[in-house]
């Protein structure tokens, strides 16, 4: 909420004060009192009913009504979706009163409803007579087909009959001729379709079913067609199954049904079947007319209210939400006023006066709202004014805990450091140029982007993007130290300060090499890549820095926690907390820091893993070429004594003195005030807290031993655990070098455009998968953590809660 974009980061660094306020507001303004609360966004209410039930409160029925019309809002956003519509986002303020709306809403519904349910019932029917077109057009042609082979069965029969005729023959069709036709069985059929995937499984159960006694004959259909009941395209089948009996018929139907099909008559006679097409025609081309008609309505209706659903929407939401905030207040015992109380800045206090007197002036109520400051030992919410450059490192902290009230806020220092760190292992300008110009689109295009909704990752990294364009900052600088484009060294800022001394030197080693200029001016010297000893000399260089910014940000880590303790007036965590912590770090690996830096200047070649482990082995033996300056083994022996004198100095005076702080105090011997120096906050946790309870001294012990233990393991444990900046940052320049190498260079040796354009997408895509995404991702994490455990743990508790104010513009698109 600060001005401007990067905005004054000294209020990031302590949570802005806050007060416990009582509101006494009378009844007639209380909704105009909230509302402009909402607007304001600066009070957190507390919930004053929290034992009541949703339905025993007081504005249980208003907010039921809401809740309906979010509902009617739903179904609308579920109709513009289905029709392939998007509300409209509009600019102009809504002026619309919650009676109409609520009117406008249930009529538009049941218009809706109406349309819809006018639209299934027309398209169902246009649905069943397009099958039923199909079924009289194949069924035809499928009697048609039986008409002529029974035809041409007849005619070989009589030819037959006419060449073998004999006295037998003679008789027999005599008899076949005088046989009483009321006798002779007659067919029947029933006709329609079924999916085609169950028309193998249908005939078989309808053989089986009849023991065979009926006839199937089906024709496949070439399109798919839509179905009727379910109103999915369906590929079908058209049957006509021949039976006798109404046994056999009976078995069909339900088969039929069993299987899902649709069944419609036939007529044998082909006029009536023309008839009846032409019919079925003309029907469908009525349908089909009345659909078209009653969709463009549906449409128009949904365009119409696309313009006004955000706003419905969106007062909706207000309206829902003032009335659950109504719902956390308490009704004074008159009935006349209703009592909140809350948090909120101190420095808010004028303008929520002003919100109370407004809202008294507009609803005409005679008497004001009364603000008045609680005095209380409740912790109180942490919250931090931010702005869109810093908001996404406070989310980086606050991922790990919120900050506890006052408590120093580490994104002050994550602003810098975790985009540093970030690129000590993501170092290539070549890289951070490409992070850096995908950064920048979003940064150009944010209030565009701001209003669209984007996919999951694509959203993390707009909500990022500042913190994304300062590693990519960062990450140019460092590469422009290691002096690496895309893993290829160029001379930017001068000329090499070596040269061969012979032709036979080349590049292969640096034993032919001569210096015969000034030292390269800025970073890396070009002549130590592609060298057999740049990758010793890599190595060496970054692991020591590695080691040199652990230590740094581990001390910078505790000076914070000096600083807390100060603010607080905590003088036992200054004296046996941060004291004895930086004896031990620096005598330890604030030494290996001094170390490293004299053997760079001194050019020495003292092997520095020899000095540190027989500092602690071998203390009083000489040192011989391992000895950076005069009194070196004086001097750490004076450091291992002060390391082993830290351990105990953490430990034991500590509990003591909170239990001697504890007696004094609650035996009445000190009548010192709450916020007096010399008290410590964990007195509080360990006895205020627990309402004046015997002081447990083992309790306290254990816990010290614990914070002891870890501190000592954990000096060892972080400081290698920054050997990851070196491990990471080798990584991604040999994978950079490896692609470079092996597939850019490789291709482009070969004498043909297509090796040469497979060998460019390969490295392009290569780069941009593994460098750009999965590398920078990496990098992130292990940034993360090395902020996360390294980092914060020497000082931050991060053990308090959010300041989540009553807020419309936190109303989300998906909140109920």
């Amino acid at each position: 909420m600060g001005d401007g974009i990067f905005g004054p980061t000294m209020d990031l660094m302590r949570s802005e004060p806050m007060q416990l306020v009582q509101l006494i507001i009378p009844i007639e303004s209380a909704y105009r009192t909230i509302s402009y609360l909402g607007d304001l966004g600066l009070f957190q209410f507390n919930d004053l009913n929290a034992e009541k039930s949703p339905f025993q409160r007081t504005y249980a029925a208003q907010i039921k009504r809401c809740a309906e019309m979010a509902r009617k809002l739903r179904f609308f956003k579920e109709q513009m979706k289905k029709a392939g519509l998007s509300p409209t986002k509009s600019l102009r303020s809504s002026d619309v009163d919650l009676d109409r709306l609520e009117v406008a809403l249930g009529e538009l519904e049941s218009e809706l409803i109406e349309i819809n349910s006018n639209n299934e019932m027309l398209q169902h029917t246009y649905n069943e007579l397009s099958e039923y077109k199909l079924v009289l057009q194949k069924a035809g042609e499928l009697f048609h087909s039986a008409q002529s082979s029974v035809a041409a069965q007849q005619s070989e029969l009589e030819a037959y009959n006419t060449a073998e005729a004999s006295i037998d023959s003679a008789l027999l069709l005599e008899q076949e001729m005088t046989m009483d036709p009321s006798k002779q069985v007659k067919l029947g059929y029933i006709s329609g379709l079924v999916a085609r995937e169950k028309a193998m499984a249908f005939e078989r159960i309808l053989f089986r079913a009849t023991r065979g006694n009926v006839f199937l004959k089906q024709s496949v259909l070439e399109n798919a067609v839509v179905d009727p009941v379910s109103g999915d395209k369906v590929e079908k089948n058209v049957f006509i199954v021949f039976y006798s009996g109404e046994r056999a018929k009976n078995k069909i139907l339900k088969l039929c049904e069993g299987f899902g099909a649709n069944r419609y008559p036939f007529m044998e006679d082909l006029n009536k079947q023309f008839q009846i097409i032409s019919q079925v025609s003309g029907r469908l081309a009525e349908l089909k007319t009345t659909i078209d008609a009653g969709l463009a309505h549906w449409s128009n209706l949904l365009q119409t209210i696309g313009f006004e659903f955000e706003q419905w929407n969106f007062l909706v939401k207000k309206e829902k939400s003032i009335y659950h905030t109504l719902n956390m207040l308490n009704m004074d015992v008159t009935k006349k006023c209703l009592v909140a109380e809350g948090w909120c800045p101190v420095f808010a206090t004028d303008q929520i006066q002003n919100g109370l007197r407004r809202a008294t002036l507009d609803s005409s109520s005679q008497i004001g709202a009364i603000f008045h400051v609680l005095q209380t030992k409740d912790s109180p919410p942490t919250y931090f004014r931010t702005n869109k450059f810093t908001s996404a490192f406070q989310e980086i902290v606050d991922a790990y805990g919120v900050a506890k009230y006052q408590e120093a806020n580490p994104s002050v220092y994550t602003i810098v450091t975790f985009p540093f760190l970030f690129a000590v292992m993501f170092g290539d300008w070549g890289h951070g140029i490409c992070l850096l110009l995908a950064t920048l689109y979003f940064i150009f295009r944010e209030k565009k982007l701001s209003s669209q909704k984007l996919g999951d990752i694509m959203e993390m990294a707009f909500s990022g993007r500042y913190v994304i364009m300062m590693m990519a900052i960062f990450s140019i600088y460092t590469g422009l130290i290691y002096n690496e484009f895309f893993s290829v060294p160029f001379e930017l800022f001068g000329l090499s300060a070596y040269g061969c001394r012979d032709q036979s030197c080349g590049d292969a080693s640096t034993a032919g090499l001569v210096k015969v200029r000034a030292t390269y001016p800025f970073g890396l010297d070009p002549k130590w890549h592609g060298t057999r000893s740049e990758l010793p000399f890599l190595n060496s260089m970054k692991m020591k820095m590695s080691i040199l910014f652990g230590v740094a940000q581990m001390n910078l880590g505790i000076i914070i926690s000096y600083f807390n303790a100060k603010f607080f007036g905590d003088n036992i965590n200054i004296w046996y907390q941060f004291v004895p912590q930086m004896i031990f770090l620096n005598s330890l690996f604030g030494y290996l820091s001094l170390l490293i830096i004299v053997k760079w200047c001194t050019g020495s070649q003292a092997d520095l893993y020899h000095v540190m482990i027989y500092m602690f082995l071998s203390p009083t033996d000489d040192l011989d070429d391992n000895q950076l300056f005069f009194g070196q083994k004086f001097f750490q022996i004076l450091l291992l004594l002060s390391a082993l004198a830290a351990v105990p100095w953490m430990l034991f005076p500590k509990p003591f003195l909170l239990k001697k702080q504890h007696e004094e105090r609650f035996q009445g011997q000190s009548y010192a005030r709450l916020d007096s120096s010399d008290y410590s906050p964990e007195v509080e946790q360990h006895s205020v807290s627990h309402n004046h309870e015997e002081f447990e001294f083992s309790e306290v012990f254990v816990h010290q031993l614990i914070h002891t233990i870890e501190f000592v393991l954990g000096a060892v444990s972080n400081t290698a655990s920054y050997l990851r900046l070196w491990a990471l940052s080798l990584a991604h320049s040999e994978l950079a070098s490896v692609f470079y190498d092996k597939v850019l260079l490789l291709s482009w040796g070969y004498n043909s455009i297509l090796a040469r354009s497979i060998g460019l997408i390969v490295f392009i895509f290569a780069t941009v998968g593994v460098l750009l995404v999965m590398e920078t991702l990496s990098a992130f994490l292990h940034a993360l953590r090395l902020h996360w455990v390294e980092f914060q743990n020497k000082f931050y508790v991060g053990d308090g809660y959010k300041f989540y104010p009553f807020s419309f513009a936190s109303l989300g698109e998906d909140d109920e």
